[in-house]
């Protein structure tokens, strides 16, 4: 198995971690204490070293941050993980706090005085977010203190887990379509044309793309735990412990930069401080520590985005034709899962861990799996309404009729990463899971069919996926879409389709679409395509170029749920002809029993 169902008891722990950190702030002059989930790299996933939020809290989602003071503490989490965080959690040590609404400063003023010092280990919070929550306090009359040290990682002692140590393989061309020469040499003309000396590259995935490589230090996305050089003329410095190199990713890194041991990065930050160069970082992205460790001397810090995100975020032609193929294999596995679902679902007896067991067995078999792309989210009833939910030994609930199951789920293969959701009516579904299941199927359509002019930004795109749910005074508390890599993570930026999605979409992009709805307590309902942004084209009789959506994700939507009276023409015409191609496609990949299901599950629905 590639997940574990292991469930340790809510906040195991806590309550004495938290009494020697405190003793620990004591010692070092805080007041309160900024424990991030992040590591190094600033990345969404870290490694089993790095998961400190989780140690002190108990807290297991991929996004949150904790403040303890001396007297009280907070987790500051966003809307998918409300529902989460007060079950893992001590309550009595910390309250749950809701982002964007709440604001850490906001808590630190209301329960520290003024003088207080806030500290904050300055490897594990971005310049942006370090110089936004600095300023901040300093209106308040508290002072942010920057630290090199951790004083997580002195209490944590020797229980913590070691640094990871997985090998780095070559990404062959025949997948990455680009060689990682051809891409250095264009980033460089990029940094020359910016007028800059060099760049400093933080983000593993940045680094895995850029170098052609992949790794394994973090769970489920293929990366390496790397910092890298790339100077405007001559050749990059890599720093990653060389442990992790085979025969063939040596060959393959000696013909494009120098290796350098991870411990090598101080002696050249401290260099390049002395020189006159102009050094490009990433403030949303690069640790503060980097710009404190540059500051103060010659060199020049130019602010500006990570300069492989976008061209990493825009796939090439064979990534493209990568994805294709990776979400047909990917689409086969799923259709066998859900026929063998409604098969066994009837007879009572499987519960959550079986069902996400069985998934990842029909994945194996298609002999390409590499890695699942996250923990598979399977919600039966209630726990369906938990948008990021976990299943554990624990929380494993049984399927049970009338109710709903919530399968969000993805696979990496080295052509490309998936990830897609369905919810499955277990018997038979009420009248109101059919509404609203309807009501998000047409915001998912109205994503999936959406014409945008070239320059449009996922925050412009995104009412289209809540009109229906607001016309019925609804709505979801997470984004509809997120950028999705290449054999990379699962969650790549810097396109989101969001509220907060400043990016402008390009052609080559892919993007989740997965609008969603959830009645906590009874279920949660979410349909996720996978979605390419295809080339601008001139419309009859229009303007302007126009650029759309491919679908990717083939599997079948359950009809069960859907009211057709309640689609326009236009939507249940977009959901025969997207069933009618995963049918296509698909049905040749199974065997007979599976494809006599598929074409049930896809058949033509038409108003009553």
């Amino acid at each position: 198995m590639f997940q574990s169902f292991a469930a340790p008891p809510p906040g195991t722990g806590a309550r004495e971690r938290v009494l020697r950190v405190r003793a620990a702030m004591a010692r070092g002059g805080l007041d309160a204490l900024v424990v991030p989930r992040a590591d190094e790299h600033q990345g969404e996933y870290v490694p089993a070293c790095a998961e400190r939020l989780a140690w002190l809290t108990g807290f297991t989602g991929s996004a949150g941050l904790a403040v303890l003071a001396r007297a009280a503490g907070a987790l500051f989490v966003d809307g998918r993980y409300v529902t989460q965080a007060p079950r893992q959690i001590d309550t009595a040590i910390f309250e749950v706090m809701r982002t964007p609404s709440a604001k850490i400063e906001d808590w630190l003023g209301t329960n520290l005085k003024r003088g207080a010092v806030v500290g904050v280990d300055a490897r594990l919070i971005s310049a942006n977010m370090a110089e936004e929550l600095g300023t901040a306090l300093a209106h308040r009359g508290m002072r942010l203190k920057l630290m090199r040290h951790n004083l997580v990682d002195r209490v944590w002692g020797r229980a913590r887990p070691a640094p990871p140590t997985g090998e780095v393989v070559v990404h062959p061309l025949k997948y990455a379509g680009k060689p990682a020469q051809e891409k250095l040499e264009e980033l460089q003309a990029a940094l020359r044309a910016d007028g800059q000396d060099a760049v400093i590259l933080t983000l593993p995935d940045s680094i895995a793309w850029l170098f052609n490589i992949r790794g394994s230090d973090v769970a489920h996305t293929p990366v390496a735990l790397a910092f890298a050089f790339v100077p405007a003329n001559g050749r990059p410095d890599l720093f990653l412990a060389a442990t992790k190199l085979g025969p063939e990713a040596r060959r393959h890194l000696a013909g494009l930069g120098n290796v350098r041991e991870p411990a090598a990065l101080e002696r050249r930050l401290a260099a390049l401080k002395a020189t006159r160069k102009t050094i490009r970082l990433d403030p949303n992205t690069a640790a503060v520590a980097f710009f404190r460790r540059l500051a103060g001397g010659k060199a020049r810090i130019k602010r500006a985005p990570d300069p492989c995100l976008v061209p990493k975020a825009r796939k090439n032609p064979v990534e493209i034709k990568g994805a294709q193929i990776a979400h047909r294999r990917d689409g086969a596995a799923i259709v066998r899962h859900l026929a063998w679902l409604d098969r066994q679902a009837a007879r009572g007896e499987l519960d959550e861990i079986a069902v996400v067991r069985e998934l990842e067995a029909m994945r194996s078999a298609t002999q390409a799996l590499k890695e699942i792309a996250f923990d598979t989210i399977c919600g039966a009833g209630a726990n369906g309404a938990i948008v990021h939910y976990r299943v554990t030994t624990a929380s494993n609930r049984k399927l049970k009729p009338g109710e709903l199951l919530l399968i969000d789920s993805g696979a990496q293969y080295l052509e490309g990463t998936t990830d897609v959701t369905r919810t499955i009516a277990i018997g038979e579904p009420t009248r109101q899971m059919q509404e609203r299941f309807t009501l998000v199927l047409k915001g998912h359509i109205a994503m999936a069919t959406a014409r945008f002019p070239k320059g449009t930004r996922g925050i412009e795109l995104d009412a289209f996926a809540r009109r229906a749910l607001w016309q019925a005074g609804l709505d979801f508390d997470h984004g509809t879409g997120h950028g999705v890599g290449s054999y990379l993570a699962v969650h790549e930026g810097p396109q989101t389709i969001s509220r907060r999605g400043m990016a402008v979409l390009e052609p080559g992009m892919i993007v989740s679409n997965e609008p969603g709805y959830y009645q906590e307590g009874a279920y949660g309902i979410r349909i996720e395509n996978l979605l390419l942004v295809k080339e601008g084209e001139m419309l009859p009789g229009g303007e302007r170029e126009m650029l759309s959506f491919e679908t990717l994700t083939l599997a079948p939507i359950d009809r069960r749920l859907v009211l057709a009276d309640c689609l326009a023409r236009e939507e249940r015409d977009w959901l025969n002809c997207y069933h009618a191609r995963v049918a296509g496609a698909l049905a040749p990949e199974l065997a007979p029993e599976d494809r006599a299901w598929l074409a049930r599950a896809t058949a033509p629905i038409g108003a009553d």
